[in-house]
């Protein structure tokens, strides 16, 4: 079976997080991703452990998780591009790749004539997409960028944990990985943009930029409404009742949307003369009497337990949801029959069924499944070399002699 993106090939320049989740998206969907590794070494990511995928012994077989989650549908090939032998290598692929992906700091692949207008002179019609903290242009442009330090320039922690703690990050990297989803979604457009006129562009992705992007209604409320937000913990700065509450037992998440809903959750919590308190009778009233609304709301929800209580508010067509450990969202049934886990083989613990993540985008007529599964380092090097590169084994052996490869 075809996938889209079947045909396209993409030299992955990159490692950590925000580059390699970009490229994983385009592997899920197809491409063939070359995910070029420092010899010996790799991706700074494959250490970040424990935890680590054990073999059938239990043993660590030194493939971290972390690296795992974002490296599927890859092909890791071992380059040593500080050398002359590993830049022939690097050149070799960008005449046969469609995309080019790298966030190395703004400068550094200059120095190896391996920069966008280097590149794009080899190539014309490769397009090449840069991932960086603080982009191609600007007084930060030549710092370098990492997912906490941009969660909290880019305004993400002050809007983010409890009113009267300190400022919080999001509990995975988020602004890496949204970063790699606006990568993805630049580069498709200029592919297409490439098949119509037979040129590449160059992108330029910043972490910062791709922070502040992604604040949606709250950088609104401030650009239109002047609104300074703040730390609301689980609340929402515009809609009430729209947050977590303490029930009986544990806590339950409530998301009353609209007035019509908020008239049902009334009833449902055996308060229906709040639905027409004048205080309360509109969202805008109820966001300008918050506190009194919570205080009704909060002493209703305690009196049962959260089973009970979602049992009795998705009846009633109120949306509303457990707050779930992380091995209860992979119990979860739903979870599982969308198929959101797959089990594979892996070259590093070939007896065991290792569990990873596959993408969440589906389309009808395909299956975008874990073709290959995260790569050992330098796994498909000779394949590589061989077969795309046409190098004969004499040559591989003398770049692996030389420690290019």
């Amino acid at each position: 079976m075809t996938l889209p993106l079947d045909g396209l090939r993409v030299l992955d320049l990159s490692r950590i997080l925000a580059g390699p989740s970009c490229t994983q998206t385009l592997g899920d969907l197809g491409a063939d991703v070359v995910k070029i590794e420092r010899p010996g070494i790799g991706d700074d990511i494959r250490g970040w452990g424990p935890p680590f995928l054990k073999d059938r012994d239990g043993n660590d077989t030194r493939e971290s998780a972390y690296f795992m989650s974002t490296n599927r549908n890859k092909r890791s090939l071992t380059v040593d591009i500080g050398s002359d032998d590993g830049l022939e290598i690097i050149h070799d692929l960008i005449d046969k790749s469609d995309v080019l992906v790298e966030n190395f700091k703004v400068g550094d692949l200059k120095r190896r004539g391996l920069d966008w207008g280097s590149v794009h002179a080899r190539n014309p019609r490769l397009v090449y997409c840069s991932i960086t903290g603080f982009g191609q242009t600007g007084p930060y442009a030549e710092r370098p960028g990492y997912d906490f330090v941009v969660q909290g320039m880019g305004g993400l922690m002050s809007i983010t944990g409890e009113a009267a703690g300190q400022p919080m990050k999001v509990g995975v990297p988020i602004s890496d990985i949204m970063s790699g989803m606006y990568a993805a979604v630049s580069i498709l457009a200029a592919l297409r943009e490439r098949d119509q006129t037979g040129v590449g562009r160059h992108i330029d992705i910043s972490l910062l930029d791709c922070q502040a992007a992604w604040l949606y209604n709250q950088a609104s409320n401030y650009l239109v409404g002047g609104v300074h937000p703040g730390r609301l913990g689980n609340a929402h700065p515009n809609i009430v009742p729209y947050e977590t509450f303490a029930t009986a037992d544990g806590h339950i998440n409530l998301a009353v949307g609209n007035d019509g809903q908020y008239r049902r959750l009334c009833q449902a919590i055996g308060r229906p003369n709040l639905a027409d308190d004048p205080r309360f009778v509109t969202n805008t009233l109820r966001l300008t009497n918050r506190d009194a609304a919570l205080i009704e709301i909060r002493a209703e929800l305690a009196k049962k337990p959260s089973a009970q209580w979602l049992t009795d508010l998705q009846a009633a067509g109120i949306p509303c949801g457990p707050i779930n450990t992380i091995p209860e969202v992979f119990d979860d049934p739903h979870i599982q029959a969308r198929g959101i886990v797959q089990e594979i083989n892996h070259s590093a613990a070939p007896n065991v069924k290792a569990k990873v993540m596959r993408t969440p985008i589906r389309m009808e007529g395909h299956e975008f499944g874990v073709r290959l599964p995260p790569p050992m380092l330098g796994e498909h090097t000779d394949e590589i070399l061989s077969k795309m590169l046409n190098y004969d084994p004499k040559k591989i052996t003398d770049l692996r002699e030389k420690g290019t490869i």
